[in-house]
């Protein structure tokens, strides 16, 4: 591995000074990020009008019931469509770090799920593949991914496959339907996405939603990597480099 040897050479005085320089950017960034997620807090929130069920590993549940006694739910909407036999790398990835924090939300009135499209034998399969223990649901048999704009149906993936240039999609997308063993138009069904919800008495409200780049704070070896001499290192082949976690002895 080569590292940028051209890189700036300073003494301990001017290393000193630059680093005081930066760290008033930091406090500047952590201040914002504390503002920002109060006024994420103050968003109105929209209540749940349809009656949504999930097929879990307990049977049947309503999306209050997946609360599971807590007054709060996240969910993570984990992309594993209907033509998928397996999670992605990149998402896979997502669950090995909430996985970990799952009693710590606990602690906090907090329960986190998977949601996914894929029947829920499919998912639990992969699960215990994975040796997760957070709450997997499948949300195949009603509206609530399509809803909330996180799956497709097939047909709409295969149009919008059709009218795009393929090749210029991002390599990960063919590496990640390939993982999947799915097609490109199987793989674009889905989205990933976070959402949260609050339930009082009986009533359930969304609070908040992101996907994307909005993602990154589910996925803490970007921040760590941020903090490395080389930082991400990626290039435009992002994510790439992303292996399931049992995969990467198999490479070395």
């Amino acid at each position: 591995m080569s590292i940028d040897t051209a890189h700036e050479i300073g003494t301990r005085a001017e290393w000193l000074a630059a680093r005081e320089e930066l760290l008033v950017r930091e406090k500047e960034h952590t201040r914002t990020g504390d503002e920002l997620a109060r006024q994420r807090r103050e968003l109105p929130w929209l209540r749940i009008e349809k009656d949504y069920r999930f097929d879990t590993e307990d049977g049947e549940k309503t999306l209050a019931q997946l609360f599971d006694g807590r007054s709060q739910l996240l969910v993570y909407h984990f992309m594993f469509g209907p033509s998928y036999e397996a999670g992605d790398p990149v998402n896979s990835s997502i669950a090995d770090a909430v996985d970990a924090l799952v009693p710590h939300l606990n602690a906090r009135d907090v329960t986190m799920v998977l949601v996914s499209q894929a029947p829920i034998e499919r998912l639990l399969r992969y699960r215990a593949r994975m040796r997760w223990s957070l709450p997997w649901v499948s949300s195949a048999r009603t509206d609530f991914s399509i809803d909330l704009g996180f799956s497709h149906p097939s047909e709409q993936g295969r149009t919008s496959v059709a009218s795009m240039n393929v090749d210029g999609l991002p390599p990960i997308v063919a590496q990640n339907a390939r993982s999947a063993s799915t097609d490109i138009a199987g793989y674009l069904t889905e989205s990933p996405g976070f959402s949260a919800f609050v339930i009082d008495r009986d009533t359930v409200y969304q609070t908040y939603t992101t996907t994307w780049r909005g993602l990154e704070f589910l996925m803490p070896y970007y921040a760590i990597l941020d903090h490395a001499p080389k930082g991400r290192d990626e290039g435009e082949a992002w994510q790439v480099w992303l292996r399931r976690h049992d995969e990467y002895a198999a490479e070395r």
